[in-house]
């Protein structure tokens, strides 16, 4: 996530003898005037660290819920609150320490271990208008979501045993570092890679964590043979409501600061969304002759996950195209390629998640504008900065495909990663957590 371009800030210069009397007059005003930290880029980030940690509870727990059986309701939001609590205090501990403190090639520093010497005052070099706690909440709602995100693949056959453990594994090996490749000074970000608010980090990684995932547990019970349809999409609409509005504090808020990047983001990231959605609708329809309200709010999430990455580099009207062939290519993902392929990701979290913040990491490098983030990419003559993208894209493959895989088979060595058949069929409502929906 990069620093918003500061705007100038033009003083008219004073007397010398207004200069004393302001000096002698209003010494707590001047000694305020110096300070670093900017009272409304402050506000801003306060309201988009509300919208992001909304995103996961109640928005993306509502989003997966509405799309699982009935029997797995509660199991299903119970992981994105477990999510929120484990990873807020993950974070805390030594998560926001390894991640942005220190420019380190491969992790950061433990000065701020449970944020020991963090003061009122004191900034981090990222994001030098705002105080240090503010952003490490902010950066703290990405990790959370992240972490969430996964367990849509797995959903109705993950033990809840297995989910927690995995997750604090996850988190602490895959999250943790790749966020400092690419936003805390490493490897990726002194290469150059564009990622403005996750779609490496976020997207690529969790999707790419959730195919792995798939795979490893295997399909659910009756996949292919039984009516494994939503319960309640009603549910799902809502928190695409919820996931949508979030965004904009997502995408938004990594400006750092409130200005004409941070609009121009929220901007794209809501075209994004709609193009998805139409696109993804079009297809749908044409082909099936009947446009589907999951078909919709997929194609939502689709666009705004693919422009996430470009969201502070690109121009508003590309949001319209990102969002076009995110629809586009996600809807194939999602229906050819999990067909051909054969695996069972419950909740399409690769096809969406995983091939949108793909391509729209590639996207960056394409529509890349250097007056709006001093970058340019293909289409301004720059075709290497699409090169350091696939690098970036290449990277994030590896290290959360294999992490993952690892610590899948490390966790399945302590405890199940499955419920056995019986609870399955149950239902992990009532087996996991001794509740139910009546």
């Amino acid at each position: 996530m990069t620093a918003m371009m500061r705007r100038a800030r033009g003083v008219a210069a004073p007397t010398a003898l207004g200069a004393g009397l302001m000096l002698l007059a209003a010494p707590q005003a001047l000694a305020q005037g110096a300070s670093k930290i900017d009272p409304a880029d402050t506000a801003w980030m306060i309201v988009a660290t509300a919208l992001v940690l909304m995103m996961t509870i109640p928005g993306l727990a509502l989003f997966y819920s509405g799309m699982v059986r009935k029997k797995n309701v509660l199991a299903t939001m119970a992981q994105s609150l477990a999510a929120v609590a484990m990873v807020s205090v993950l974070w805390v501990a030594f998560g926001y320490s390894l991640s942005f403190v220190g420019d380190g090639p491969w992790l950061g520093t433990l000065d701020r271990l449970f944020l020991g010497g963090m003061t009122m005052e004191s900034v981090n070099p990222a994001a030098k208008t705002i105080p240090e706690a503010l952003f490490m909440l902010y950066q703290m709602t990405f990790a959370i979501i992240t972490v969430a995100l996964v367990a849509g693949s797995v959903a109705d056959r993950m033990r809840f045993s297995a989910y927690v453990l995995f997750s604090f594994g996850w988190f602490a090996v895959v999250y943790v570092p790749l966020a400092h490749w690419v936003w805390g000074g490493g490897f990726l970000q002194s290469a150059g890679v564009l990622d403005f608010a996750g779609g490496t980090v976020v997207h690529l990684n969790a999707g790419v964590a959730g195919l792995v995932a798939a795979l490893v547990m295997g399909a659910r019970r009756g996949y292919g043979s039984e009516n494994l349809s939503p319960y309640d999409l009603s549910l799902a609409v809502i928190g695409t409501g919820l996931l949508w509005v979030g965004w904009f504090g997502f995408n938004g808020g990594s400006a750092l600061g409130i200005g004409s990047r941070a609009v121009f983001a929220i901007t794209a990231t809501h075209l994004a969304a709609c193009a998805g959605a139409l696109t993804w609708t079009a297809i749908e329809w044409a082909s099936r002759r009947k446009p589907s309200v999951l078909g919709m709010i997929s194609g939502a999430v689709a666009g705004l996950g693919t422009i996430t990455p470009a969201s502070g580099f690109v121009a508003p009207w590309h949001g319209l195209v990102i969002g076009v062939i995110a629809g586009g290519v996600c809807f194939w993902a999602c229906t050819a390629l999990k067909q051909r392929l054969r695996y069972d990701d419950s909740l399409d979290v690769f096809g969406v998640h995983g091939i949108g913040g793909l391509i729209g990491t590639l996207l960056a490098g394409v529509f890349a504008t250097a007056a709006i983030g001093d970058t340019a990419g293909l289409i301004e003559g720059n075709p290497r900065q699409l090169l350091i993208q696939l690098y970036g894209v290449a990277v994030t493959l590896v290290w959360s495909g294999a992490a993952t895989f690892v610590l899948l088979k490390v966790v399945g060595a302590l405890v199940p990663l499955r419920v056995g058949p019986d609870h399955e069929m149950e239902g992990l409502d009532i087996t996991q957590h001794g509740e139910a929906l009546q």
